[in-house]
This record gives C-alpha cells, sequence and structure tokens, in this order.
C-alpha cells in the first residue's frame, strides 16, 4: 500500500493539472466563476487577495476564450443543428413553463376539452406570456400501472389525435411544445421498438417540436438521429448537466443553478452562444436569483408553477420583472445569440452586473443590481464615437453620454434587485426598438418595488359526497362500522417536496395544505362494502343501466367486447374513474367512502399500522406482481387472513381504492387508500405505495380516460340510521 501511495499522489496531481491546464477559471459544473479578487473577503479570511489589476477584466475574458477555443476542439463541437431551420425556435426559448396535464386552466373535465387559450391567457395577464411549453403527462402518476411514458400521452383525451389538435392551438398561439421522456421508465409496459424510435414516431405524430430529458444529463446522440431519420428534428433538452460533447446535438438544456452574489456564466451558453437554458429552481418561493441570472446570461427562464400538483406561483413582483426581461430579451434575441458576448463588461458601481452583446454596428449591454439599493447615475463607460446614439431600453427614453476624451459616461436608474438593459445604435434605432421603448415606458413606470413580494399557499376544498338513504339494517355484502371518536392520522407519501407548505392535501379543519394530518373526530355509524365492487357487480350495473363514459378512453381496458376475462368474476374491477365508481355507487343506492370513513372500517380504534396488526404479514396481501405487465388482481376474498377488526376484507395490497376529491384553483386530485399489488421495478420515481392505515396516496386527475388505471378499484358505503 505505501508503496503505492507515491504512484497515487502522482496519478492525482497528472489529473489535477489536466482538468486545469486549459483555463485558470475552471468551471463549476454548469457555471464558470467569475475573477476571485472581485468578491469581497472577511477580514477573517487566511488570505486577503488585493483588488483586481486595471487588466484583470481582459485577462479574464481572454482565458475564457482560449478555454472555449480549446474546448471546441477537446469536444469536436459540429454546430450544425443550430443551423437548422426547424430548431432556430430554441435560441429565442426564453420563458418555458413545466405544465401538468392535470392544470385545471388546461383543461377543464366538465366540458371535455382542452382549454389552451384560457392557460395561455392566463399567463399572458401574469408576467407577460411564454415561448414554449413542457407539456408533463407522467410522473408522478406514471407506475400506478402498467402504461409507460408513451401510453401515459396516448391516454390524454381525444387519445393522439386529441394531442395533437392541442399541440396545434400552442403553435396557433406562437408557442413551442415539448414533451418529457424517462429513460427511467424501464419497468413498465415496454415499447414495441427501441426508445429512440419510440420517442421520435409519437413527438412526430403529435407535431411536439421538443423533447425534456428527464433526470438525463444529456440527451444521447441516437435520440437526435432517430427523429431526424423521420424528417422531424427535435430540439433536446436534459434536464442536468451534460457533457460539452453533448451540445452538439442537444440544443436545449435545464440550468440547475447555484447563486453566488455574483452572476457566473453559463459554461455551455459560452461554448456556443445559440444554446438555450432554461434555469429550473422549483421549490424557490423568489425568483429574482433566476431571473438575473438568465437576464445576464441572456438566456430563459422554467417558469414551473404546478409542481406536481403542489402550487408553487409567481409572485406579482416576480411575475412583473419576468413581463420586463422576457419584453426586452425577446426584442434583443437577435443579440443575445452573438458570439462575440463578453460577459462582466465592466461597470462603475459594486452590485451591478452586465453582459455586452455586439451585433454589427449595434451593442445591446444586459444589465442586472444584485443590491439592495436603488442607484442612480454614471453607471458603464463606453468608448466615444460620432454619431453613436445610446438609449436605455428598460425605462425607453434615450440617454445623453458624457463625454470625456476618448469614453462616454451613461447615467441611467437601476431598482434594488432591479434589472437594466442599453442599446448603442448608430442613428435612429428602428422601428421594432422604438416600439419595445414605448412598451417599456409604460410598464416600468410603476417601479418593481410596488408589488407584493409574497407568495400566498393556494388553498384546497375537500368536495362534498352526498349523503345515502340511511339504512336500518346491514345490506347484503357490508359490514356495519359502528363509528364514535377516531384519531384520524394519516400522511402523504408524495417522494418530492418534503413538508413544504401546499404539498399533499388540506382538509376541512386546516388552513393550508400539509403532509402531516391528525385530527380527533366523531364518526357516525355507517356501511361499508366487505370486499371491493368485482368485476360481476359491475357488470350487472351495466347491464341495468347501459352506461357509457363520455370520454372512453382505457374504460374497462381489461374486458374485452363488454366481458371481463374468464376467472375475474369475483376479482376487483379497475380501469374505473372516479366519475365510473360514483355512477355505480349511485345505482345501487351508495356512495364512495370519506378517507376517514374507510380508514376507521380498515384499523379500527386502536391505531394498528395494518388491517390485521401492528406488523407487516406478506401472506395477508397478493404476491406482488413485479414484471412489465400486470397480471391481474388477486380475488377480493384470496386473503381472508387480511380481514380489519370489523372484518372488513381486501383493504391493502390488492388494489388501491378511491376516496375523497380534493381541488384548488389549479388542480384536482383523489385520495387512493391501501396500495396495490403491481410494483414496477427499476426507478424510485414509479408511484409509492401506501400499504399502512396511516398513510394514503395522491392521485393527480386530470380526465377520465387518463385517470382510470389497472391498479384502482373502488369499495362503497351506505349510511346508517
Amino acid at each position: 500500500m505505501f508503496r503505492l501511495l507515491p504512484l497515487i499522489l502522482l496519478a492525482g496531481a497528472i489529473a489535477l493539472a489536466a482538468s486545469a491546464q486549459d483555463t485558470a477559471f475552471p468551471p463549476h459544473d454548469q457555471q464558470i466563476p467569475p475573477p476571485d479578487c472581485m468578491n469581497l473577503h472577511p477580514a477573517w479570511q487566511d488570505s486577503q487577495p488585493s483588488a483586481c489589476p486595471p487588466d484583470m477584466h481582459e485577462r479574464w475574458l481572454r482565458d475564457l476564450e482560449h478555454w472555449r477555443v480549446e474546448r471546441r476542439i477537446r469536444i469536436a463541437f459540429d454546430p450544425a443543428r443550430y443551423q437548422l431551420p426547424a430548431l432556430a425556435w430554441a435560441q429565442s426559448s426564453f420563458i418555458q413553463p413545466q405544465m401538468m396535464v392535470q392544470d385545471r386552466y388546461f383543461y377543464d373535465p366538465q366540458a371535455g376539452r382542452y382549454t389552451v387559450d384560457r392557460y395561455l391567457d392566463d399567463l399572458e395577464a401574469r408576467y407577460g406570456g411564454i415561448d414554449a411549453v413542457l407539456i408533463w403527462a407522467t410522473y408522478p402518476n406514471m407506475g400506478v400501472d402498467d402504461r409507460n411514458q408513451l401510453q401515459m400521452v396516448e391516454s390524454m383525451p381525444g387519445g393522439v389525435d386529441g394531442v395533437r389538435q392541442m399541440v396545434a392551438d400552442f403553435h396557433r398561439r406562437g408557442v413551442r411544445v415539448l414533451f418529457p421522456m424517462m429513460m427511467w421508465d424501464q419497468g413498465a409496459h415496454p415499447p414495441p421498438v427501441p426508445w429512440p424510435q419510440a420517442v421520435a414516431a409519437l413527438m412526430k405524430s403529435i407535431g411536439a417540436d421538443g423533447v425534456n430529458g428527464d433526470t438525463q444529463q444529456g440527451v444521447p446522440l441516437g435520440f437526435a438521429l432517430a427523429a431526424e431519420a423521420i424528417g422531424h428534428p427535435l430540439a433536446f433538452e436534459p434536464e442536468l448537466s451534460p457533457s460539452d460533447e453533448d451540445l452538439g446535438w442537444d440544443v436545449m438544456n435545464w440550468g440547475q443553478y447555484s447563486f453566488p452574489f455574483i452572476p457566473m456564466v453559463d459554461r455551455y451558453k459560452w461554448i456556443e452562444s445559440r444554446h438555450m437554458v432554461n434555469i429550473s429552481d422549483r421549490w424557490a418561493r423568489d425568483k429574482t436569483d433566476d431571473l438575473q441570472y438568465a437576464f445576464f446570461n441572456g438566456i430563459g427562464w422554467e417558469s414551473w408553477e404546478n409542481i406536481w400538483g403542489i402550487w408553487n406561483g409567481v409572485n406579482p413582483r416576480d411575475a412583473e420583472a419576468t413581463r420586463r426581461v422576457a419584453t426586452i430579451e425577446r426584442a434583443v434575441a437577435a443579440f443575445l445569440v452573438s458570439p462575440d458576448w463578453e460577459p462582466l463588461y465592466p461597470m462603475h458601481t459594486y452590485g451591478v452586473y452586465a453582459s455586452r452583446w455586439p451585433l454589427g454596428r449595434q451593442t445591446v449591454w444586459t444589465i442586472v443590481n444584485r443590491s439592495a439599493y436603488n442607484i442612480d447615475g454614471p453607471q458603464m463607460n463606453v468608448p466615444a464615437s460620432s454619431g453613436m446614439r445610446y438609449f436605455d431600453l428598460y425605462h425607453g427614453v434615450e440617454l445623453k453620454p458624457e463625454i470625456n476624451g476618448r469614453t462616454a459616461a451613461l447615467s441611467f436608474r437601476l431598482e434594488a434587485n432591479g434589472y437594466g438593459a442599453i442599446l448603442a445604435t448608430p442613428g435612429e434605432p428602428g422601428d421594432a426598438i422604438t416600439a419595445l421603448m414605448r412598451r417599456m415606458a409604460a410598464i416600468t413606470a410603476k417601479p418593481l418595488a410596488a408589488f407584493s413580494h409574497e407568495s400566498p399557499v393556494l388553498p384546497q376544498h375537500l368536495v362534498s359526497i352526498d349523503p345515502t338513504a340511511p339504512a336500518a339494517e346491514t345490506p347484503e355484502g357490508m359490514v356495519r362500522i359502528p363509528g364514535g371518536a377516531f384519531v384520524f392520522k394519516v400522511q402523504g407519501i408524495e417522494i418530492e417536496g418534503g413538508d413544504t407548505p401546499g404539498v399533499d392535501v388540506q382538509y376541512p379543519w386546516e388552513d393550508s395544505p400539509r403532509r402531516y394530518h391528525e385530527k380527533l373526530m366523531q364518526i357516525a355509524p355507517f356501511y361499508i362494502d366487505k370486499y371491493p365492487v368485482t368485476n360481476a357487480q359491475f357488470k350487472k350495473f351495466l347491464d341495468a343501466t347501459h352506461y357509457a363514459p363520455a370520454d372512453p378512453i382505457n374504460f374497462l381496458r381489461d374486458w374485452k367486447n363488454g366481458a371481463y376475462p374468464p376467472g375475474w368474476a369475483n376479482r376487483p374491477v379497475t380501469w374505473v374513474s372516479l366519475q365510473d365508481a360514483r355512477a355505480y355507487a349511485r345505482w345501487a343506492g351508495k356512495r364512495l367512502p370519506h378517507e376517514w370513513e374507510w380508514q376507521m372500517a380498515a384499523q379500527g380504534t386502536d391505531g394498528r399500522a395494518y388491517p390485521w396488526g401492528s406488523q407487516w404479514l406478506p401472506a395477508n396481501v397478493p404476491a406482488p406482481a413485479t414484471g412489465r405487465v400486470m397480471p391481474g388482481p388477486d380475488p377480493v376474498d384470496a386473503h381472508p387472513q387480511g380481514a380489519s377488526p370489523y372484518g372488513v376484507m381486501d383493504m391493502v395490497g390488492n388494489v388501491w381504492q378511491f376516496t375523497d376529491e380534493f381541488t384548488d384553483e389549479h388542480t384536482r386530485a383523489a385520495i387512493v387508500r391501501g396500495g396495490e399489488y403491481y410494483r414496477p421495478q427499476g426507478s424510485i420515481w414509479y408511484f409509492p405505495q401506501a400499504f399502512r392505515n396511516d398513510e394514503h396516496g395522491k392521485l393527480l386527475l386530470m380526465a377520465p380516460g387518463y385517470d382510470r388505471s389497472g391498479g384502482i378499484g373502488f369499495r362503497c358505503v351506505r349510511d346508517a340510521q
């Protein structure tokens, strides 16, 4: 071991030298730092660098330019895809929300139609609109059955034809459309062809413009080649930091940044100035860092508000800042791909940082004030040039330079934590810039400080359930639950969000949604089905009522020609929506249970963890199915040893069961109880299980066809006299 140590140290030294040999300012992941001498250094630090020498900016910039040249050589960079007309839109895609398909502004389940105009009108009104949208149809519901990511898209209202028309509605409004792909989706139904060809074919069939690579550090070249092979180039956008080499085919990516006081330079934008980055900082309540780093780097922002059904809305100040930043970026987009971009252009005041974007004889500067102070007066020097005029694009006014020899000083105002933009142009600025300044003069008349920076939590409401006609004695096939005092204690199993305000649901006795809930309740007596509703029982309902849902997608998907599979009479009915279950319950003179009723029937009053006791017993539930295709649930009476204290059967581990529904302004969700037998393998991101009596699942709801699942059934209750 000791003989190896010198070799190990030598190898480490060589590796360190190799990593730093092409720059004195190595990137920190996706971001390139400024010269350290620009930072404030506390007195207690061991060493204090002196102030930056006069030529420090020039040295730093030349070093970055040298590093860029060397990186392009090392990765054999080919810019061909940035020259494709089909992908040119990505270079000005500044504002891109990730949008859940369950967002109520996007789809109206009552009318049964997409409401793209309503969704876009809301964003126009609140923060100035968007350039592209990432439509999210998969996680967190994916894995509740064996539909893969592509089948989830195909399950959206109207199927592929409906999705194609919806995409066309976005295009009509000038908005490009991306969908995600999850290469962790290796446990659900396999596609009929390799993933690159399968993704490309679906995206072409619905007319999508791009693909977000969820959890991917670069989308592999094979996906771009598959799309181009069928004549439908796609803009690929990995979520995480790709390799430099990937920039040859991934023309976009997310930026998951750190935000020190002095803005850092985006590594990928620096290598290829036409590359688009959308900064994603989903859980932040304050978006100032996101917007300032985007404006400084000439890139975009992922304006993500509905995070897996958890609302983290853009507050009014950030919304107004987004409107202003995006308005300027869209108007000067041609400048923001300049290969001669000069970040950290020298400014007069500490805390004010700028990027210079030359284009021909014109130049734009994008400026951010990172300080908490309003600043006015001389801000920057520019070379004095006869006939050159300067315009404050942010405030929409012309500036009068103060000439001092070969330089001219420009004076203008910057709000605390605000923004600025300057144009230098010979002669008249042109109609487009004149229109921009007219618009900016109007919208900046009110300072950002006048807008609220508060981010209120969106309240939720429990959907009421009408009582049934009370029964005087126990109906056939039901069990009487005596009611009484009950400690209703439950928590959500969402994978993300922690205990952030807005996670999970809000019961009527709570003032906001939250993950953990506890309430001492008085529950009236009721009757509950001993078993989940079976295929045979649901068939009787269909025969008696000729029920046919308005949205037939996936309805009784495992049945054939109106009949359930042989031997499935006594298995739970699945592939039914919440609406289908309610229709059955009304026909039967029953209703769906409130969640606390379901839990009392499963738990009794002794707080047990499982219906049968305090320990998990695998023999009391169906054996897990871990293949890529669901084999179907067990018969409802197959595990009598799993009975609850009241003798209610099949509460846990066979199929999830619908209970309550919650809504807020943007999302609907059903609370499902009991977990299921199907457990796709290979990823932590599939819909998690909730087998314990004190856990529940939250299924986001969109439309009946999309919501139906092979892993979800239901049982009914009836009120007692």
